[in-house]
């Protein structure tokens, strides 16, 4: 009796949501584009609609530091529970219940951002003189805040058939909004990094002190994966590598090159160009394959090959952080011209994306291969230039969700992966109806804010380093 008892899994559904989540051929561009506009367009609207022009003030005490407000708890949570409803919630109906309707929900905000603009802009004006614009640093902390959220909603909505297989991670070619999520925390990561901020004073042991964290939790997620029978999709990274060893391998790489941030886009778009070309030579033929040998390189031979892809991206985003934050700061640029650097670039990305896709190699996240990487930039600067509306009519820089998130990232993702994994043991997502399935979301995101939103009001911040 025993005996039966260890050797039932914990996870008897494995190999059927392995499959649930193989062979995917992704959405196209046009959703993807379509996708990216409704989470920013949700928050610039929410932080027009707040009202709340005086929270920002009273929170923010030695000089740039912000801390939240802990006069009135009442008041912190049930803002924190009104940025869930009308920026949270509206994005998990869209990926799910409303998917159809997508397209129409993209227009609708849009026009309803012009319409917002075109009738407040000029009291907004005169205002200006009694109010200062806030930075653009302040904009990319709410961009990557979004990246936090969209990828914390779709690891688990993945498991449920409520969520359009299209936004899946593709399995070669292709990309769905999910395969944009790895590529989204290293672009975030190098926009804000030490690099892109010109600090090199790290020694290299340093270095690998600060991805000690991320070495660690690595290995931690293949013990766990292993010791409850856990699905893990091989053809993702490869048998033992993940995400988090792929953010160790980037950092480590960085530091041992000591590039000029001036020099990283040059070096980034080098490495891409040597590494496309190896690709075309026949590389993607091997690892597309479902050959493996024993050595452990092939064994993780999507996760290790495309180190290249994702250093080259890390590299260009120093690039851009450098020379949108540092560089125009230098020069004593305005916000105005920063916007429309932002604007230029994420329409250049874009249209790099669009030809690289239809003549050199169509997107692969599974290689990072160059096309990949464009449509990552494309898509975040999108997500960034849309944020950045948010200055035209309130000046408030964070909701109080995006200051929460903003203080425990790592935790937050840490806590989201936790409870999706708790999630994934105790329910068969896979025959869960779409209100079963659209009801544990909904508490699974509610209850990641409002944890996230505790540990904010408390003060309580994770990190190791």
């Amino acid at each position: 009796m025993e005996g039966s008892l260890l050797d039932k899994s914990l996870n008897p559904n494995k190999l059927l949501k392995e499959q649930f989540v193989s062979n995917m051929t992704g959405s196209s561009l046009s959703e993807i584009a379509a996708l990216s506009t409704i989470v920013p367009a949700l928050v610039v609207l929410r932080k027009w609609s707040s009202g709340d022009n005086t929270r920002r003030d009273a929170a923010k005490k030695n000089g740039d530091k912000v801390l939240p407000v802990r006069k009135d708890w009442m008041q912190y949570f049930s803002t924190l529970v009104v940025d869930y409803l009308t920026v949270v919630l509206p994005v998990l109906l869209v990926f799910t219940v409303l998917v159809e309707w997508a397209y129409t929900c993209t227009i609708s905000l849009v026009i309803l951002i012009a319409l917002y603009v075109m009738f407040k802009r000029s009291q907004s004006r005169l205002k200006a003189g009694l109010s200062q614009l806030p930075s653009l640093r302040a904009d990319i902390s709410s961009y990557r805040v979004s990246v936090v959220l969209v990828t914390c909603l779709c690891i688990l909505a993945v498991d449920f058939k409520i969520f359009p297989r299209r936004y899946a991670k593709a399995e070669t070619y292709g990309s769905g909004i999910m395969d944009l999520g790895v590529g989204s925390f290293v672009a975030a990561n190098a926009l804000v990094s030490r690099q892109a901020r010109n600090i090199t004073s790290m020694s290299f042991r340093a270095a690998l002190s600060s991805i000690s964290p991320l070495i660690f939790i690595g290995f931690a997620r293949i013990i766990f994966t292993s010791g409850v029978d856990y699905q893990v999709h091989v053809g993702e990274y490869g048998v033992h590598w993940n995400f988090f060893f792929t953010l160790a391998a980037v950092s480590i790489l960085t530091s041992i090159a000591k590039i000029h941030p001036k020099y990283c886009g040059l070096v980034g778009l080098l490495i891409l160009a040597g590494y496309q070309i190896w690709l075309s030579s026949g590389l993607n033929d091997y690892l597309i394959s479902d050959k493996r040998s024993a050595d452990i390189i092939s064994q993780n031979k999507e996760g290790v090959y495309s180190i290249l892809g994702y250093w080259g991206m890390f590299l260009i985003g120093v690039s851009l952080g450098y020379y949108l934050l540092v560089d125009t700061g230098l020069k004593g640029k305005t916000r105005n011209v920063q916007v429309v650097k932002v604007w230029v670039l994420a329409a250049s990305f874009w249209i790099l994306a669009i030809i690289l896709d239809n003549y050199v190699e169509r997107v692969s996240r599974r290689m990072c291969n160059f096309a990949y990487v464009m449509l990552v930039f494309g898509q975040n600067l999108q997500v960034l230039s849309i944020l950045t509306l948010a200055g035209f009519i309130s000046y408030e820089k964070n909701l109080v969700l995006e200051d929460a998130f903003n203080q425990n990232m790592l935790g937050s993702f840490l806590l989201a992966n936790i409870l999706t994994g708790l999630v994934n043991l105790s329910v068969d997502t896979l025959s869960a109806s779409s209100l079963t399935a659209f009801m544990i979301l909904s508490v699974y995101t509610f209850t990641l804010c409002m944890v996230t939103g505790l540990a904010h009001f408390f003060g309580v911040r994770m990190k190791f380093w």
